[in-house]
């Protein structure tokens, strides 16, 4: 099921969408269930939110698609290569994408994102799957510039804004046959199919798990295809994954420091 998190009446809730209609759920439904509270709201008259703040962290997941590692001037690493984002970064479906007044060059990165629903520490791979809670679209935004210039990546990728994430959770999603694509202004920039990843969803849950925990809320980002490029104020981008939904942020410059 496809569940959001969003605005309405200045309260902000959770449903389970019904065609063009929300469920109203008791809660957040990772840790108070699926119980709903009879109540219908229509989905035109509701603002869909990042359908999840991760409580600690952002995981990513660098040169996960042997073509992105190769246009990155380099191989795929033999082990997940792990990077963090802070969930300050985090904006929902709709929301603007900020670029930097510090950045010349903000790049798109369209991929996959898995919601972690269990604390999960030193799991295996093969059990990997019982810790998660959906997935969703994420945007791993880049200042490309100054990622290269820091020789490290937390600041060209830690930006408020360069987390956008959306536009629901699918708790019942089949990767099999799934594609992901990323459009700038309408023209295709990326388009692969998930099964490209190199180190599977449950390959990356148990690396990534055997070094620190990940708790309930937590978002892994699980790389991103070839085909990663700039975009300037104005812009509109929009990242898809077929069985999930589009994820659609527009953009403008930041505003100079007064």
């Amino acid at each position: 099921m496809k569940i959001a998190r969003f605005s309405h009446n200045d309260a902000i809730r959770y449903g389970i969408v019904d065609e063009q209609e929300l469920v109203v759920l008791a809660g957040d439904p990772m840790f108070a269930g699926f119980e709903t509270t009879g109540e219908r709201v229509p989905l035109a008259d509701a603002a869909l939110l990042a359908p999840v703040i991760p409580r600690s962290k952002v995981v990513c997941i660098g040169k996960n698609y042997h073509d992105h590692a190769a246009e990155m001037g380099g191989v795929a690493p033999e082990e997940p290569l792990l990077f963090l984002k802070p969930n300050t970064a985090v904006i929902g479906p709709g929301d603007t994408i900020v670029r930097p007044t510090l950045s010349e060059r903000t790049e798109h990165e369209g991929e996959l994102a898995v919601v972690i629903g269990r604390i999960a520490k030193n799991v295996k791979a093969e059990n990997a799957l019982d810790y998660v809670f959906g997935y969703t679209v994420g945007n791993d935004v880049t200042a490309r510039d100054l990622q290269k210039k820091d020789g490290q990546w937390t600041r060209g990728k830690g930006f408020d804004t360069f987390c956008p994430l959306g536009p629901v959770i699918e708790t019942e999603f089949e990767r099999d046959g799934a594609t992901i694509e990323t459009r700038v202004n309408g023209e295709v920039r990326q388009s692969a199919p998930l099964s490209d990843m190199i180190h599977s969803v449950e390959a990356i849950i148990e690396y990534a798990s055997a070094v620190f925990t990940l708790l309930p809320g937590d978002v892994i980002l699980t790389g991103t295809p070839a085909g990663v490029g700039t975009f300037v104020a104005g812009d509109a981008v929009e990242v898809e994954v077929s069985g999930i939904g589009i994820l659609r942020n527009s953009v403008r410059d930041a505003l100079p420091a007064s």
